[in-house]
């Protein structure tokens, strides 16, 4: 059963409370936890390059500035293809807000689309270790942007972004840790959770929510 799941994508709502009813099975301290956390949301994007912009859009960011950096965006380059991020100038994304770690980014990657083919859509149908393997070669591309990716744009059921500092707040918080624990201590925690591991951290971005009163999810 397990691997049946690994092998499906989330894709409803049904999945998600499906995922939800596993984990309170799972670990009584989640079911605690979607007590408060209200409204779970699906956070599905379509794969493809503007999407993956996105989420290095919102790296290290307030949900807000990622949005209106992504905004600006989009509004100097419609439409957002690989071929006009290669085509910009570095004034175009400082006025956009892109830092220059961001910019060398979005341009790598532009680079591997455009000129080498890399197909973001395709990725999607891969092993998620062979997908996380291929996106984090991409220079600029970490484990928390290949994760993000594969979970939003993918759908993996079982993808686990332990590196997320919201997720990090609200299982110290939910979890009763008494401290924030690190991306590997969370990992750790987070492996008895498969395979709804994908489904636990958007539970623990909705619980989040609840506690700051904002979003700290990346944009979906």
């Amino acid at each position: 059963m397990d691997q049946d799941i690994k092998l499906r994508r989330i894709e409803s709502l049904d999945d998600i409370a499906e995922g939800l009813e596993a984990l309170a099975r799972a670990d009584p301290r989640l079911a605690a936890i979607a007590a408060l956390a209200g409204e779970v949301p699906l956070r599905r994007v379509p794969s493809g390059f503007e999407s993956l912009v996105s989420i290095i859009v919102s790296q290290q960011v307030s949900r807000a500035s990622a949005d209106a950096i992504f905004a600006r965006l989009r509004r100097l380059l419609d439409p957002l293809t690989p071929e006009a991020v290669l085509a910009s100038d570095d004034a175009l994304f400082r006025e956009a807000g892109l830092s220059r770690p961001k910019q060398a980014t979005l341009l790598a990657i532009a680079a591997e689309v455009a000129e080498k083919g890399l197909d973001l859509d395709a990725l999607c149908g891969l092993d998620p270790a062979e997908a996380t393997a291929r996106l984090t070669a991409i220079r600029g591309v970490g484990p928390w942007t290949a994760e993000i990716y594969l979970l939003f744009a993918a759908g993996h059921p079982d993808i686990f972004p332990a590196g997320d500092l919201a997720l990090q707040i609200a299982a110290a918080e939910g979890l009763g840790l008494g401290v924030r624990p690190s991306a590997r201590e969370l990992y750790g925690i987070a492996e008895s959770w498969s395979p709804w591991r994908g489904v636990a951290a958007r539970l623990l971005w909705a619980y989040y929510r609840a506690l700051k009163g904002r979003e700290g999810a990346p944009p979906a």
